[in-house]
């Protein structure tokens, strides 16, 4: 996997999560305390996992924004999500996965190109669309067949979607046309009462979420500005390949 591969520093940041409707800083307390937060930490995360299992979705927070979370090969759960954001059917919804062995699980092919973005950008906010496979939820296929994924730097998000053993939708905890939730109290303003987990994050700070980028042969296609400038990924992809 290489630098895309979770780090040690990643790891190790996933005892300092704050799990569902709370917020306690493990590394501020005592070696006591530190481990009875941490079994409840592991007790949270295990019930939001068998949540997801069920079909529910959940709010989660993830390197740019707060986001919807649901088994993205469970395609009731994805059209819940739909459901949820009012979004149409033929605009594709973002999926997380923990690695290439996940990520095989919905694409064709990695390409050199994507291969060279994975290598520096991720984990991290650059989403790239890639050929998806047959089994695929459509509501997660766009119209030249391809479906945008990532890893996540956010360790809670690594976390469920470890745990989960699945790749996670990741489309923004909005309706549509809304702003984007930067907070837990702001995702739960727009979800209670119609979901039943949110995992605090504290607050996110990004601007634009993250960049949306497809791989057309030997360029990269820009769909969505986001956290990954253009300027950055020219850096490895050299002017006149970025469009």
């Amino acid at each position: 996997m290489g630098r895309y591969a979770l780090s040690q520093r990643h790891r190790a940041q996933s005892a300092d999560i704050i799990s569902l409707h709370g917020v306690g800083i493990l590394a501020s307390q005592s070696p006591q305390n530190r481990t009875i937060s941490k079994t409840k930490e592991a007790a949270r995360t295990a019930a939001a996992v068998a949540a997801l299992k069920r079909g529910e979705v959940i709010v989660f927070p993830t390197e740019t924004l707060y986001g919807l979370g649901a088994d993205a090969l469970n395609e009731a759960a994805v059209e819940r999500v739909f459901r949820l954001k009012g979004r149409k059917p033929d605009t594709p919804i973002p999926v997380l996965v923990a690695n290439e062995a996940m990520l095989s699980q919905l694409v064709d092919a990695i390409p050199p190109l994507a291969r060279q973005l994975m290598q520096r950008f991720w984990p991290g906010p650059l989403t790239l669309v890639l050929m998806a496979r047959a089994n695929v939820p459509k509501p997660l296929i766009n119209d030249t067949g391809g479906i945008g994924v990532r890893i996540s730097s956010q360790p809670v998000a690594t976390q469920l979607i470890q745990a989960l053993g699945r790749p996670l939708t990741a489309t923004s905890a909005n309706p549509s046309g809304k702003n984007p939730a930067r907070t837990l109290l702001e995702a739960q303003i727009y979800f209670t009462g119609k979901l039943n987990i949110f995992i605090d994050g504290g607050i996110l700070t990004s601007g634009t979420g993250s960049t949306v980028a497809e791989v057309q042969g030997e360029r990269l296609r820009i769909i969505r500005a986001g956290d990954v400038t253009a300027a950055a990924l020219e850096q490895v992809l050299g002017k006149g390949n970025v469009i």
